[in-house]
């Protein structure tokens, strides 16, 4: 699970298959711990909602708004060839 804020809005493509894939961008920041010293947690990562009902959950957000995220990461490699870990959201929660 991942917190943070929107700050990219949401997107939505279909793939060949008609499936829609909504896309947006969330920033995470939140001090934990490391060998006993506070440490600055700090992260942006792109965040793919795919399905019906997920897709439209994802589209009525707004940059700003903070949510909670769960699901998987995964690589995805960029028309250039680089690699990049994607955040596929299973479920999402506003908080």
């Amino acid at each position: 699970m991942l917190a943070g804020t929107v700050c990219k809005a949401p997107e939505t493509r279909y793939n060949p298959a008609g499936i829609p894939l909504t896309r947006f961008s969330l920033e995470h920041r939140s001090r934990q711990k490391e060998a006993g010293l506070d440490r600055e947690a700090f992260c942006r990562i792109v965040v793919i909602a795919t399905g019906l009902e997920l897709s439209n959950k994802a589209k009525t957000l707004a940059e700003g708004q903070v949510v909670s995220i769960s699901g998987f990461i995964a690589r995805a490699d960029n028309r250039q060839g680089e690699a990049r870990i994607i955040l596929h959201a299973q479920t999402i929660q506003q908080l």
